[in-house]
């Protein structure tokens, strides 16, 4: 197979890439090895689109996030039909040593171009968050924070990418990258070989192993574990902003957001560990979260109870501790983006817009013509999504289609019609968490206990395949072992009397 640029990856990074790289009259192929975009790092972080009053600016990961401000994510939500909320963040401070760092990060924001980052007081910080921890002195306040649905902002850059020509190819993991003479010759992946001009690295946790098939390299990536809280819709108007607690020597600190779905979140930690597949989560890690950051900003946030899930995401850390986006030493036409944690998921307009530079430097070197389409669309359809619509607008929509009547998920209210939906779409889902990061089927506070076997069995109907064959996440994850009528027990004895169930 023939194609101009090969993109690896489709988390947030890389479907921002092909987005923005479909604009051009080329053949892009965007390869991804698991069974649907933002399965990686995209798929669990903290959903902060941050402003960047913290980052360093001579720090490449600095830079893109002070490109990648609101107003460009205004216009790009606008243009995706993604919601993006304009919350705020604050930095409660406890101790003097607090104020300190707030003074020095108010010096900072002035550095890097930010306006309205500014201390409070106690009185002020009460009225910004009412519920906070009344024995907190002082805070930092940043107008600039943002938050974001990180599946729903990844699936529309994929989405509108594939609605610009950019083939998305899934289940597609790369085996081996061929050279000669300076380029590219070959890729093999799960699904065939790709004869490519250009080849972008945006692999996440594996994008060392990618870069090292075309050359020796000098970095790595390391992953570093982050375990998350997710509270119940009761407790979504209990925070304003987004909250930070003091940060660490490898962490901003830990947050508290009002998500865009009107749950929160809380998290995360940051624990070095050595496993690219270790997604688990830990009493130890969870307590310490609880213990030491959420009951401390918010005493009354439970526990347990309210805790709708927990859940561990994996940031893929460079050796540099920076983002390392270029060109691979001896292969111009190998692009890699390698170590894009935080603020990877607020930094992704930006990046995709270095990676256009690069791509138009190495082009007359790969032998290709950058021909802006004429027809270029950036503006991605909003799917239906009953729960948003007025009681009016549902039963009008349910005359047309009486499947948006038939509630499968009752914690979201989501209907058939949406799941059904979500099937057929440019990138369609396949599986139960496919489903679930498309529709917000399983998320609510039963977690699929309820519309679980439901969705199941309308991938069963739709896609013509075996129950026993569904799966959550693709794979072997099959949610059925067996069909109740096949088995059977074995009564004990000599005769071995057999029971069919």
């Amino acid at each position: 197979m023939k194609t101009d640029i090969l993109i690896i990856g489709a988390g947030v990074i890389g479907s921002a890439v092909a987005r923005k790289l479909s604009q051009y009259d080329l053949d892009i192929t965007l390869v991804e090895k698991q069974s649907d975009v933002c399965m990686g790092t995209s798929k669990a972080n903290s959903s902060m689109i941050h402003s960047g009053y913290n980052v360093d600016g001579s720090k490449l990961k600095g830079q893109m996030c002070l490109k990648s401000d609101t107003k460009v994510y205004d216009k790009f939500c606008k243009e995706l039909n993604v919601d993006f909320r304009h919350t705020g963040s604050v930095f409660a401070g406890f101790e003097e040593s607090h104020l300190k760092t707030m003074k020095e990060e108010v010096d900072n924001a002035k550095k890097n171009g930010l306006e309205g980052v500014r201390i409070v007081d106690h009185d002020e910080m009460m009225q910004l968050e009412p519920n906070i921890n009344p024995d907190v002195k002082f805070g930092l306040f940043d107008p600039n924070t943002g938050t974001i649905n990180p599946f729903e902002w990844t699936m529309a850059l994929a989405e509108n990418a594939a609605m610009n020509g950019v083939k998305v190819l899934l289940n597609a993991g790369v085996t081996n990258i061929h050279t000669a003479n300076g380029k590219i010759a070959r890729v093999d992946t799960e699904v065939g070989t790709f004869e490519s001009r250009i080849v972008i690295n945006c692999a996440g946790l594996y994008s060392d192993k990618i870069a090292a098939m075309v050359e020796d390299i000098d970095f790595y990536v390391h992953p570093r574990k982050g375990e998350y809280f997710l509270y119940d819709k009761k407790w979504g108007g209990y925070v304003n902003h987004c909250i930070y607690s003091p940060p660490t020597p490898v962490s901003k600190g830990m947050i508290i957001v009002p998500t865009t779905e009107g749950n929160l979140l809380c998290g995360s930690n940051a624990v070095e560990i050595d496993d690219k597949t270790d997604f688990s989560t830990t009493q130890e890690g969870l307590d310490d979260i609880y213990a030491r950051d959420i009951h401390k900003l918010f005493p009354a946030l439970p526990r347990v109870g309210d805790v709708i899930t927990a859940f561990a995401g994996l940031r893929p850390a460079s050796s540099t501790e920076d983002f390392i986006i270029g060109h691979a030493k001896s292969v111009p036409t190998m692009i890699n983006l390698v170590g894009i944690q935080s603020p990877g998921l607020s930094s992704a307009p930006a990046v995709a817009d270095m990676v256009d530079d690069i791509v138009h430097e190495v082009s007359g070197y790969a032998g290709l013509i950058l021909k802006e389409k004429p027809d270029w669309n950036p503006i991605r359809p909003k799917p239906i999504v009953l729960r948003d619509f007025s009681k009016e607008e549902r039963s009008e929509l349910i005359k047309q289609n009486p499947d948006y009547g038939k509630i499968i998920c009752r914690c979201e209210t989501i209907s058939k019609g949406e799941i059904l939906d979500a099937i057929r779409r440019l990138i369609p889902a396949r599986n139960i968490d496919a489903i679930k990061r498309r529709t917000r089927a399983g998320m609510g506070r039963c977690q699929g206990g309820f519309c679980g076997p439901r969705v199941v069995n309308i991938l069963n109907e739709e896609l013509g395949i075996d129950p026993l064959d569904v799966t959550k996440r693709g794979g072997r994850s099959n949610i059925l072992l067996d069909k109740t009528k096949d088995l059977s027990l074995f009564e004990g004895g000599i005769d071995h009397e057999k029971i069919e169930l």
